[in-house]
Formats: structure tokens, C-alpha cells, sequence
């Protein structure tokens, strides 16, 4: 099949991708993984999704059960930095729900409503995310920052970690 140009992406590169996996195990998890990552806010929209199906002979049904089935994969532009917040039992009881807060505060990020889990600024700096357990409940609370693990933070520590990744620059 030869690459287009859509209105919403470049077809090329995504083709390249499906063209690399050939017929591989676990093809589709790979390709859309590596789709994810090429695209701008590391997410997959909808024309991304459709086309995948088309080229895979996938039903698009059946790409949507497993980009909504698994939490690495995005269906909502992501920020340039993701915060991830602990919400597993030993992080709720050492307070990772004050920190969830506060990071939304001093990011200023402001829930939707209805909205939860995930979280992203309005100006694509930051989104804040949540998950049930990175197993790390001796080190509660324990965040996240760009992969980085943080354990025993404070309001204080956080403090001083989002001060270091505000000054940061986009990674790449």
C-alpha cells in the first residue's frame, strides 16, 4: 500500500512502522506502542487508530479494546511531562491524595468534571496521571515523575521536584 498524506497525519511514518513489525507476535501491541511515540503529545487519535486497523485488517472495535484495555496507551494528547500519583492503599493512608492536589494546584490544573485519572494543562506542559499501585508501598507515597519513582514525599519534596521540572525543557 502506498503512503498518503491525510488532513490529520502524515501516513508514512506510521506505515514504516507496521512495515517493520511484518508478521510478528504481539504485532498490533507493538505497532501501536510504537505509533504512540512518534506522535505529537504521545497519544493515538482516532485517523491514527482507523488507519492501523485498514493496514492490519484489524477491526477497529477490537483496537480500541486494547488501547482502552491497557493504561500506557492514550487516547488524549499528553503533556510535555507526565507526573504519576500513587493512589494504592499504603500511598492513600501516607496522604498521596493531598499530593495529587497540590500537584494539580500548583500546575494549575483545574479537573473537568467527570474527569478523572488523567489530567493535562491547558498550555500541553504537564499531565498528572494516576495509578492503583506502582508496589513501592514500604517507600509511601510514592510519585512519579517522567519515569522517575520518588518515594516518601512530602508536600515539601514535591515542592522542590516540580521547581527542578518546571525549569526543565520539553524532553524529547
Amino acid at each position: 500500500m502506498e503512503a498518503t498524506k491525510s488532513p490529520y497525519f502524515d501516513t508514512v511514518a506510521y506505515d514504516a512502522i507496521i512495515d517493520a513489525c511484518n508478521d510478528s507476535p504481539g504485532r498490533l501491541l507493538t505497532v501501536l506502542e510504537e505509533a504512540q511515540k512518534i506522535t505529537p503529545h504521545q497519544y493515538l487519535p482516532e485517523p491514527v487508530l482507523r488507519h492501523i486497523a485498514k493496514r492490519l485488517d484489524v477491526p477497529l472495535s477490537r483496537i480500541y479494546s486494547i488501547v482502552t484495555f491497557y493504561s500506557f496507551f492514550n487516547l488524549k494528547p499528553q503533556g510535555d511531562h507526565t507526573i504519576t500519583v500513587c493512589r494504592g492503599t499504603a500511598c492513600h493512608t501516607r496522604g498521596s491524595k493531598m499530593l495529587l492536589d497540590d500537584v494539580l494546584l500548583r500546575l494549575g490544573i483545574k479537573p473537568k468534571e467527570g474527569e478523572t485519572g488523567s489530567f493535562t494543562s491547558e498550555d500541553m506542559r504537564f499531565t498528572v496521571k494516576t495509578v492503583a499501585c506502582f508496589g513501592q508501598c514500604a517507600l509511601a507515597p510514592v510519585i512519579a515523575i517522567d519515569e522517575v519513582i520518588y518515594s516518601n514525599v512530602t508536600s515539601e519534596k514535591l515542592e522542590t521536584l516540580l521547581k527542578k521540572l518546571a525549569s526543565r525543557k520539553v524532553k524529547s
